[in-house]
């Protein structure tokens, strides 16, 4: 967040004087920084399998497990 303001400042503080496409380029960079950033901590990782959790619910979780494989079906 501070490398947003740092940039945002900067541009129109600073930079705009020499060159405002530089300035526009910067506001750029600083706009797509923290949706990156919430996108990357909030990736999960190839461990994670928090798909194969059980719901809490016994036949939710017995139907799930027959259409996962996991389980035989019933009979």
């Amino acid at each position: 967040m501070g490398a947003c303001l740092a940039l945002f400042v900067g541009a129109w503080g600073f930079v705009r004087l020499w060159s405002v496409p530089a300035a526009v380029a910067m506001c750029l960079v600083a706009m797509v920084i923290p949706p990156l950033a919430a996108v990357v901590a909030n990736r999960r990782g190839p461990e994670d399998r928090w798909w194969d959790d059980p719901s809490g619910d016994p036949q939710s979780d017995e139907w799930w497990d027959e259409l996962d494989g996991k389980r035989r079906p019933r009979q």
